[in-house]
């Protein structure tokens, strides 16, 4: 791959407007560069910002080794407002760059998401959800006068309130052994052979671990899409996006971070798809299995039989002569009649509805169309 400094960068085409420097990290103080892109053309922004973390004094553990802290220039700030005046720059340049079906990830800790968070909402970002990041292998607190400082949070957000945005709801659940992905993830922080080091030393104070910055990637955009980092600090975000069949983007201010980011980025290679992203409404219906209306036809299920939701015998639907189920006055599909009773949430029918076997037990109805599956084999 060539050098992304010194070569020209891709080019890309988006929607008939300026060409965007693709699969490039730009040298540059974030905000100049984040001027000269285009409008509305980014897919997916991750922002690992300075956090201002207000140190005040080197810190030693018990045995009077110092510990490693961030204490880098780029970190430290005046005052809170002159950390609000930069943040809400940035973050007001982010918003022109994103697009309007994108999404923005902001990672802080105490020290400044709060401050965050409500720059965001004033620029007129909407919060879809916050994560907490768990870390499982956490700093101690070596004086004792804290709690231990365990997890670190993420802000997703879209452009405006209303937005429509990607979400791969199917595809990270792979990250949550098949169940729907919660907003708590508990990851390891960035050590052992992953922490890319200098003459022993590490090459930036606030490496992020490649596996958030692959959930985060996998779950707000598509292969393709066009994933920009404006502090991209030693490249994960961009090895990670490279990995994972996007363009990236990179900014960097640091002329020696754009460098340990350059030569890592070199040496990723692009993963040879798998499952992870698979969305299992995109499979074929030999895939899927039998329908609902292949186990009605089959006389698994009669007319008139009742089913119950989340085998609650008080929320009773009864299946019709179309193989749908009724409900009162409303009529619909498996899925749609979980909705009903659901408030609108999304529902696989398959796993809620439930139906009574002859020595009364209940069981999901899921159970039958594999017994289809079972006699046909």
């Amino acid at each position: 791959m060539r050098s992304a400094i010194q070569a020209s960068p891709a080019r890309f085409e988006n929607g008939g407007k300026t060409a965007l420097p693709l699969d490039t990290i730009i040298q540059g103080d974030c905000i100049g560069v984040l001027e000269t892109l285009p409008e509305s053309s980014i897919d997916l922004i991750f922002a690992d910002p300075p956090y201002n973390l207000q140190l005040r004094q080197e810190l030693y553990r018990p045995n009077m080794t110092r510990v490693d802290a961030v204490d880098d220039g780029w970190d430290k700030f005046a005052s809170f407002r002159h950390y609000d005046d930069f943040t809400r720059c940035w973050l007001s340049a982010c918003r022109r760059v994103l697009s309007n079906t994108g999404t923005l990830w902001v990672i802080g800790t105490y020290h400044n998401i709060y401050r965050v968070g409500a720059i965001m909402q004033d620029l007129g970002f909407w919060i879809l959800n916050d994560i907490i990041w768990i870390k499982t292998n956490p700093m101690p607190n070596f004086r004792g006068v804290r709690f231990t400082n365990a997890h670190e949070t993420l802000i997703w957000a879209s452009k405006s309130e209303g937005s429509k945005y990607t979400f791969n709801h199917h595809g990270v659940k792979a990250f949550n052994d098949g169940k729907q992905m919660r907003s708590d993830w508990r990851l390891p922080i960035c050590a052992g052979s992953e922490r890319i080091r200098i003459n022993g030393e590490k090459a930036h104070s606030t490496q992020k671990p490649a596996a958030l910055l692959e959930r985060i990637i996998v779950a707000s955009s598509k292969p393709g899409d066009v994933v920009l980092d404006p502090f991209v600090g030693s490249g994960t975000t961009a090895a990670v996006a490279k990995q994972l069949h996007r363009h990236w983007i990179g900014i960097e201010k640091e002329p020696h971070y754009v460098e340990i980011a350059r030569r890592r980025i070199q040496e990723v290679a692009p993963a040879i798809f798998d499952k992870i992203e698979e969305d299992p409404r995109d499979r074929s219906r030999a895939k899927r299995g039998p329908s609902f209306k292949d186990v009605v036809a089959a006389g698994l299920l009669k007319p008139g039989d009742p089913l119950y939701f989340s085998a609650d015998l008080s929320r009773c639907a009864v299946v019709t002569t179309d193989a749908r189920l009724e409900i009162g006055s409303f009529v619909g599909s498996i899925h749609q009649a979980g909705r009903h009773f659901s408030n609108g949430s999304p529902c696989n029918g398959w796993d809620h509805w439930y139906f009574m076997e002859k020595d009364e037990t209940l069981r999901p109805i899921d159970v039958l169309r594999k017994r289809m599956d079972t006699h046909a084999s």
